[in-house]
């Protein structure tokens, strides 16, 4: 399969989960990925599965600094970039009661701040490629509005050809989910999950739809509703 041949993705969150399944499909697919993650010797051995020169770059989404010198060091390195995949997330499950400022900073950090600094500071090479930018949320963010930044940035984008896509996904199996189900003190059933490799799927089908059609989000649940 080579229809992102000649494509480099930049992939965060590629230590495990959803954002390893997605870059694994692109690689599969033909592009070259830079994978982008807190843990350098898990990014390796997603590289090593990937088998086509895929990059890695280790990054605390969270410290503005690494993401500047995320996006200096993706510069130097590759050419252009076709695909900007945002992956990576935190979640730590708290009342409003009793949610602390810094779990509140954390998730503004990782979970917004992050993805609008990265996308402005690669968006100039983006653009030059006419590249497409996948924004990886949960379908929680649909009840609080999250969608804002995808949206205000289709808008600015779309006339350079640049094409934005938001996923809204339910409890996705993943390392993340194992986590939630521990929080909620439930017992965490993965088969009863979509699985990531479901998620990159449906990544890899918007992303190579011809240039005449653009996928502008997608709802994606477990087909067993387990929760």
């Amino acid at each position: 399969m080579t229809e992102l041949a000649n494509q480099v993705a930049v992939v965060t969150g590629a230590n495990s989960g959803i954002g390893k399944a997605i870059a694994l499909a692109l690689a599969a697919h033909g592009a070259t990925v830079c994978l982008v993650g807190r843990r350098m010797e898990a990014l390796q051995l997603v590289a090593e599965q990937a088998s086509n020169g895929s990059g890695c770059y280790q990054a605390n989404l969270g410290v503005d600094s690494d993401i500047v010198a995320l996006v200096t060091n993706l510069k130097q390195d590759v050419k252009g970039i076709d695909i900007l995949v945002h992956s990576a997330g935190v979640i730590q499950l708290s009342s409003f009661e009793c949610g602390s400022p810094d779990q509140l900073d954390w998730h503004y950090k990782v979970n917004v701040r992050a993805p609008y600094l990265l996308t402005q500071g690669l968006l100039p090479v983006i653009k030059a490629r006419q590249g497409q930018i996948v924004f990886v949320n949960s379908t929680a963010g649909l009840r609080a509005g999250a969608k804002a930044v995808a949206d205000s940035l289709r808008e600015e984008v779309n006339a350079d050809g640049v094409r934005v896509l938001s996923l809204f996904l339910g409890r996705t199996a993943s390392p993340m989910q194992a986590s939630v189900h521990e929080m909620e003190h439930r017992k965490y059933n993965p088969e009863l999950l979509m699985q990531p490799e479901d998620v990159a799927a449906v990544v890899i089908n918007a992303l190579t739809l011809p240039r005449t059609a653009e996928v502008t989000e997608v709802s994606m649940r477990p087909c067993v509703k387990s929760y």
